[in-house]
């Protein structure tokens, strides 16, 4: 299953990576090859600087080894091995119109010390960040989202969605980071889902993600908007980088495990803003965002 999974996100990411490049029209992605010296490594792919992308990664990797204490304590486990892959993206566009996304389709074994796998399981998700609210956006956004889990389970998208707006949550600042997608981890076998069946749908969502993002990039990239729109997209990208900071397990995870820093703060954004006390004027198209990322909503 590992192999398996590992050659479909190697694929993904010259998928996903040629049509960005695609859509920019200017920048590429540069290559970066790294090793990581307790076993396995990485291809980190940055476009920097674009017509549209003023900033994204699209990253893979494949690590193993012996199980960090700090993870050998969150887990409850002892003396144990692990093998972890995944790809994961985010892109910054330059316009404030078009909205910030970000993904992950990732694969974990653990094993005891005679090589056995324990446990395993696939985890993964996609969300949108927009700093305008176009409501047809995130209907599109989480129409294809629910596509994608409706082949497998009626039921996914609903529980999932609902994961993605819990675990989104900047609690500090009561709001959402975004408009939310599918969020899910710990895909176990079970009765319902085998190893493969989860296999099926992680790669099925991994397999929707140009089709939810890219129709909104097309429609958005070429919209005007003023330096105090700029502005306001540099103030929630700091909402965006708290979150990645304080919350998200991903980060948290790859800084235990002797990640990458490159590759892990690759999704923080090239300019933001934290302004004191700052609260968009009544009424104003900023407000509306705030609104809907206070009380997260249903899109389809």
């Amino acid at each position: 299953m590992k192999d398996k999974f590992y050659a479909y996100i190697q694929q993904l990411q010259d998928t996903i990576t040629s049509k960005l490049e695609e859509v920019d029209g200017k920048a590429t992605f540069q290559e970066d090859l790294w090793k990581r010296p307790e076993g396995g490594g990485g291809k980190t792919r940055v476009i920097e600087n674009g017509a549209v992308f003023e900033k994204g990664g699209v990253n893979i990797s494949a690590v193993h080894g012996e199980l960090p204490k700090s993870m050998q304590q969150y887990f409850s486990v002892e003396d144990s091995d692990f093998f972890a892959c995944g790809l994961s993206l985010v892109l910054h566009p330059k316009s404030p119109m078009v909205p910030t996304v970000h993904a992950n389709w990732r694969y974990f074994e653990m094993y005891n010390k005679e090589g056995e796998i324990v446990d395993q399981w696939f985890g993964g998700g996609q969300d949108l960040t927009p700093y305008y609210l176009f409501e047809e956006d995130g209907v599109h956004f989480h129409s294809i989202c629910k596509k994608a889990c409706d082949v497998h389970n009626p039921q996914f998208y609903s529980t999932y969605k609902k994961r993605c707006d819990e675990y989104f949550w900047n609690a500090h600042r009561n709001e959402a980071r975004g408009l939310g997608g599918l969020f899910f981890d710990y895909c176990k076998a079970s009765d319902a889902m085998q190893m493969q069946d989860w296999y099926n749908f992680v790669t099925g969502v991994g397999n929707s993600f140009l089709e939810a993002y890219i129709p909104i990039v097309l429609k958005r990239k070429e919209l005007e908007y003023s330096q105090k729109q700029r502005d306001w997209q540099e103030i929630r990208r700091g909402r965006y980088v708290e979150f990645n900071l304080v919350h998200d397990k991903g980060t948290l995870f790859g800084l235990r495990t002797n990640g990458r820093i490159e590759s892990i703060l690759m999704s923080l954004p090239p300019h933001v803003q934290w302004r004191y006390d700052h609260h968009p004027e009544k009424g104003s198209e900023e407000e509306k965002l705030i609104q809907v990322l206070q009380n997260p909503k249903d899109w389809v």
